[in-house]
């Protein structure tokens, strides 16, 4: 029972760390590869050794998850307003249903919402699991250098998210 209560205790600890808002990582790691995408829409493919150099902002989202559709507004502005000064958005597009995996569907909602970065569709989980990934929506910052730096899921901040990336686009590679 002991035992037990350890591991629900060290679970919990995880979780709540893993799922602050705005979480600074607190071991650094290097990006994953996207790895198992079954299409680049908006793209050719990307990899993460030939963004080196760049900030990266990866977006995993689904387009009927209502809270990924909430933050695309942002996303894209972010888009928009820094990918002269070196960031590079990366939408992952990871189905939660069936019918988000088909090709035509998620290019529709690619038009619908106006997405206008690079969007890898991840039927596979392939670069999910690669990240460890569990949330729609999960953002993840990585700096010039490769290194995942920061971690935001579900909603909101967005102010502390752009003071990440200005800060990111100011680093020296």
């Amino acid at each position: 029972m002991k035992r037990l209560f350890t591991l629900l205790l060290a679970g919990a600890t995880f979780f709540n760390a893993a799922s602050s808002h705005g979480a600074p990582i607190a071991k650094v790691q290097t990006a994953p590869e996207f790895t198992g995408i079954d299409k680049w829409l908006n793209s050719q493919p990307l990899s993460m050794q030939g963004l080196r150099g760049k900030v990266v902002l990866v977006d995993f989202w689904t387009y009927t998850c209502i809270n990924c559709i909430r933050t695309l507004p942002h996303v894209k502005r972010w888009h928009e307003k820094y990918r002269t000064q070196g960031l590079v958005v990366v939408g992952v597009h990871t189905p939660e249903y069936p019918f988000e995996r088909s090709t035509s569907n998620v290019q529709s909602a690619i038009k619908r919402f106006g997405i206008p970065y690079a969007v890898a569709q991840d039927n596979r989980y392939a670069t999910w699991e690669a990240y460890s990934n569990q949330y729609w929506p999960a953002v993840y910052l990585i700096d010039k250098r490769g290194r995942i730096v920061y971690t935001h899921f579900g909603e909101g901040a967005y102010q502390e998210t752009e003071a990440k990336i200005q800060a990111l686009l100011a680093e020296a590679a």
